[in-house]
């Protein structure tokens, strides 16, 4: 199965060692070191294809090292995705190395909403009674595995409040009725940041949009993919468009680039649904098959649809009527989220957004799409290697002198607050559209 997947058969022998994508690699940038660059993560699953190196725990370690970024593959002459390469390796290496950790995490509760729920507001209770700090305190946390001692600060302090529960599942569009929306509430701004979907219902009703928020919604999977569990994603990928299609939405839309990356991958298209059913992974977790027909039908209707918040505010809604303002100056730059400006390509309209807002100095950082080092689970798993590659961005966000510095995805919005709390900076961090909704009158 691994060694017949399409990425893994045809694009390897694409690669004509260029060494293009060393250049711009985050990872290579701090090694210097060829086993550190995309171009050795390709030989990499190149060996374990063909039986050269076995799936032991240093070369799950190994193919740990990447961010998934997606930065080598818009660089690479031959396009060659090396992400989804190495997520088809994780894949195949964990399942021969199966993670009891892993499972019980991924399978047991995060493809499980109410489960996850339950484990984010245990959190939540922990961080009111101050026991985390407690834990800290007498060095409780040190006994964590792996680089959770270090990592568990990351995550500030966990809300009280979801999204879900401050959230009705129909939102009606102030004025006329342009649009329905679909909202696909994230995972992390569902229950860590949910002033972001909170402020952005406003924004997207106010400029004229239906929003229905839909109730059996997944996570999107990508966090599966990305420690391999690509069965997981399938799976998830499944239960997600057979709830999107019954929204009856024009468009489906999400706060989070790595949402917005996951629902237009392959994962939710006819090619990796066809693959997936062919591979035996289209079943639910009692071993069901999913109905193929169905979900190539919700995909295909799915494939038009999928649009960042800020790409449907700016373009799908405009915005003439908000007329967003500050009283007095705020100076704010932006970070391009890997997951939407390489993923998806998109740049300019988060900038259009913050730009439409009087009294807003926008100021361009440096290197503003380089990648933060957070990239979802990376942070928690390579705290070392992350801090490394998120010290030059707070570097570079400090050298605008901004008082805010605006992103739009909840995993780079987690990672910078942190970088710049270890800095002692009192610059906050937020989504273009909570700036956007501060600015309403």
């Amino acid at each position: 199965m691994f060694k017949d997947t399409t990425v893994v058969k045809d694009m390897i022998k694409k690669c004509v060692r260029c060494g293009q994508c060393r250049v711009v690699c985050p990872i290579f940038r701090e090694y210097g070191t060829e086993n550190y660059s995309p171009r050795g993560q390709v030989f990499l699953v190149q060996m374990i294809r063909d039986g050269q190196l076995p799936a032991s725990d240093k070369v799950a370690e190994k193919l740990g090292d990447c961010l998934m970024c997606e930065t080598c593959y818009r660089n690479c002459p031959s396009a060659i995705p090396v992400h989804e390469m190495v997520a088809e390796a994780r894949s195949f290496v964990n399942q021969q190395r199966p993670s009891a950790v892993r499972d019980l995490v991924f399978e047991r509760m995060w493809s499980h909403p109410g489960r996850l729920r339950t484990a984010i507001g245990a959190m939540s209770l922990a961080d009111t009674l101050g026991l985390r700090s407690l834990g800290r305190l007498f060095g409780i946390t040190r006994l964590l595995p792996g680089d959770l001692p270090k990592a568990e600060k990351i995550l500030a302090r966990v809300p009280r409040a979801a999204a879900h529960n401050q959230l009705p599942s129909f939102n009606p569009a102030v004025g006329p009725v342009k649009l329905r929306a679909a909202y696909f509430l994230g995972c992390a701004s569902d229950l860590l940041l949910p002033d972001i979907p909170v402020a952005a219902v406003k924004a997207l009703t106010r400029s004229g949009a239906d929003v229905v928020i839909p109730q059996n919604i997944n996570c999107c999977g990508l966090p599966h993919l990305a420690n391999g569990r690509k069965d997981l994603t399938v799976r998830l990928a499944a239960k997600n468009l057979l709830a999107l299609i019954d929204s009856g939405a024009d468009f489906v839309v999400s706060d989070c680039a790595s949402c917005t990356s996951a629902l237009s991958s392959k994962y939710y298209s006819r090619e990796g649904l066809e693959e997936a059913a062919a591979d035996g992974l289209l079943v639910d977790e009692r071993g069901r098959e999913f109905d193929l027909d169905k979900l190539i039908e919700a995909a295909e209707w799915l494939k038009t649809r999928v649009v960042d918040l800020n790409v449907m505010l700016v373009d799908k809604l405009g915005m003439e009527d908000l007329k967003p303002r500050f009283e007095a100056p705020l100076r704010v730059t932006y970070h391009d989220p890997c997951h939407l400006s390489k993923a998806q390509k998109i740049t300019q309209q988060p900038r259009q957004l913050l730009q439409s807002i009087e009294g807003l100095d926008f100021r361009e950082m440096k290197e503003a799409d380089v990648c933060c080092g957070g990239s979802g689970t990376f942070g928690m798993s390579h705290y070392d290697l992350s801090m490394k590659i998120l010290g030059r961005k707070v570097d570079s966000i400090l050298e605008t002198g901004a008082q805010v510095v605006a992103t739009s995805c909840p995993s780079c919005i987690t990672q910078l607050s942190h970088g710049l709390r270890e800095a002692g900076s009192p610059v906050e961090v937020l989504h273009p559209v909570q700036l956007l909704v501060r600015g309403l009158k």
